[in-house]
């Protein structure tokens, strides 16, 4: 309940929160005008499930807006009109888009290129083939581990003949320096004692025998002199 006024109660008096008296038994009133009684608030909630009403009742399209967007200037036409009126420099072709001015219509839908039909076969079936089935005679015998066993030592084998060639890429060949490097001699083992007539005994023999192959030797170095190549030496050493 209000209490009563004095004078004229105008409208624009209950707009003013100073002005409003508070009722008794309500909160004071900011002066603000809200909606009649039947008035709901909130957004209304309507349901689209993609079912067959949907689809037959609405057909959903995008059209492109063209109304507010505005319309970019064509600086290719103000550069090629600049041209034809004879500016070149950089200063004239300034100028003259600041006092000219040609702008690009804007895209309708038809401006857009549609892309071409996927060429597709009409037998084509869409989707991932099955896995086919695995054969039980095959799981029974054990056959799929020993054929990852024959992979794993076909994959070392490979491994190893790669390992072998590289180590022979690195290795150095021997050659006979370094061959001679490596061995030693072999000691000689010591002679066992001997009179002293013994070994003069035993000088004397080779002596012997030297003497007495002495015209065998010489007959073998003709023979290889005659055998070898160059007939003027062979000869004289012949004749000799």
């Amino acid at each position: 309940m209000e209490s009563p006024r004095v004078g004229v109660v105008r409208e624009s008096m209950l707009h003013r929160p100073l002005l409003i008296k508070p009722a008794l038994g309500k909160t004071k009133s900011r002066g603000l005008s809200y909606p009649g009684p039947d008035f709901v608030f909130g957004t209304g909630t309507t349901v689209q499930d993609g079912g067959v009403p949907e689809a037959i009742s609405s057909w959903h399209s995008h059209t492109m807006s063209t109304r507010n967007r505005e319309a970019e200037r064509d600086f290719i036409a103000l550069n090629r009109e600049g041209v034809k009126s004879g500016l070149v420099t950089a200063k004239e072709l300034h100028q003259y888009r600041a006092t000219h001015d040609i702008r690009r219509q804007p895209l309708t839908r038809e401006g857009f290129r549609r892309s071409a039909p996927a060429r597709i076969p009409p037998d084509a079936s869409f989707g991932i083939t099955n896995r086919p089935s695995t054969p039980i005679s095959e799981l029974m015998e054990y056959k799929f581990a020993q054929k990852w066993l024959e992979e794993q030592h076909a994959k070392d084998k490979i491994l190893q003949a790669h390992r072998h060639k590289k180590a022979q890429l690195g290795r150095i060949q021997d050659t006979r320096t370094t061959m001679l490097r490596k061995s030693r001699p072999l000691p000689e083992p010591p002679s066992m004692w001997k009179m002293p007539r013994f070994q003069q005994l035993m000088e004397r023999e080779r002596s012997v025998n030297l003497i007495k192959d002495l015209p065998l030797l010489i007959t073998a170095c003709q023979v290889a002199v005659l055998i070898a190549p160059g007939g003027t030496s062979s000869g004289h050493l012949s004749r000799s």
